[in-house]
């Protein structure tokens, strides 16, 4: 496999990704449309609380890991992301279940929401209104989010933005959130050539690399999983995202760049690429970190490239720079050929 570049501007080449492309495109408008058809459930839900703040809140099933992100610091009772089909032995009564199910169908999620409502637990699911997830979170006590589009960002927003009007956790607003999409969609378009498209530029930068993720702050680190992921599937070579710590010693451990050196001659060693997820997170222990970071790779001779989000709330930052990361895989999976 080599990367061929002159593919990433070349229309013939992206109308093989013109569905792929689209998709990634309309995630703004999915956003939008997600909170309009949820609007009524959602106010309904915010008077069923009648203002009064549970014992903890639980999220539960495969995406609890993206609420916890955008909530453990911000939520005022204690808080546990629970991604299994069971619930913590204590949940109750006075405790509300968090879920997202975009999809609808995981019997894994349709468990655990079975078990919230036989509980007698507050529930606040975000599901297809006829799926298995919807059937088994039936209940007095439970606020049915309706979805549609399977957007798991365009779920989370409506979710969080419930939650915020419960006091439960930070402004998400969708309006906010899609204009930052579209914002980032305009950006990264196909129409805009290489000298001034980030998405296609970084996925030049990844070509011949291994690339590491970072992010600073605790969504920025969420987004630089899935970025690594989706660079995974779309390279089929590895991608690492982790802490400063967990990085560092990969930098430290990179051979020395040596200008002369023959990639054919080497077997075509990918040397590894530092890739900085900067959401404006201005933190001493980010700063600290961020230097550490970028000192070890200029010793070793390591790139280092930066994507920025600074504009809106955490998580308008957050679909930032995630919709960015997609769009680059998405160049480069074009760019590579046999």
């Amino acid at each position: 496999m080599w990367f061929d570049d002159s593919r990433l501007d070349d229309p013939a080449a992206l109308a093989e990704i013109d569905q792929q492309l689209r998709h990634l495109a309309e995630s703004g408008a999915r956003v939008r449309r997600e909170a309009t058809e949820a609007d009524q459930a959602a106010n309904a839900a915010v008077e069923r609380s009648g203002g009064q703040s549970p014992r903890a809140v639980i999220a539960a099933g495969p995406d609890s890991r993206l609420l916890r992100a955008v909530l453990e610091p911000w939520c005022p009772v204690p808080f546990v992301a629970w991604p299994g089909p069971l619930l913590p032995g204590w949940a109750g009564s006075l405790d509300l279940v968090v879920m997202l199910a975009p999809e609808g169908s995981d019997s894994g999620s349709a468990s655990a929401v079975a078990e919230a409502v036989r509980r007698g637990c507050r529930v606040v699911v975000a599901c297809p209104p006829h799926s298995l997830v919807a059937e088994h979170a039936a209940g007095r006590d439970t606020a049915l989010l309706p979805t549609g589009t399977r957007d798991q960002l365009a779920t989370a927003v409506v979710v969080l933005d419930v939650l915020h009007r419960l006091g439960l956790g930070p402004g998400a607003d969708a309006e906010e959130v899609a204009g930052v999409l579209d914002g980032v969609a305009a950006d990264c378009s196909p129409f805009r050539d290489l000298s001034s498209n980030p998405a296609k530029e970084l996925a030049i930068t990844l070509a011949d690399a291994s690339p590491l993720v970072w992010g600073g702050s605790v969504l920025a680190a969420r987004a630089a999983r899935r970025v690594a992921e989706d660079f995974r599937r779309a390279r089929g070579r590895g991608a690492l995202a982790g802490d400063a710590e967990h990085l560092l010693p990969v930098l430290e451990a990179a051979k020395a760049r040596d200008v002369f050196a023959d990639p054919v001659a080497d077997g075509g060693e990918l040397r590894p690429v530092l890739l900085i997820l900067d959401d404006g997170a201005d933190e001493p222990v980010v700063r600290e970190q961020r230097g550490q970071l970028k000192a070890a790779a200029a010793r070793r001779g390591v790139r280092v490239h930066t994507l920025s989000a600074e504009q809106g709330s955490e998580v308008a930052r957050y679909a930032s720079l995630l919709l960015q990361g997609r769009y680059a895989n998405r160049y480069l999976a074009l760019g590579l050929v046999d």
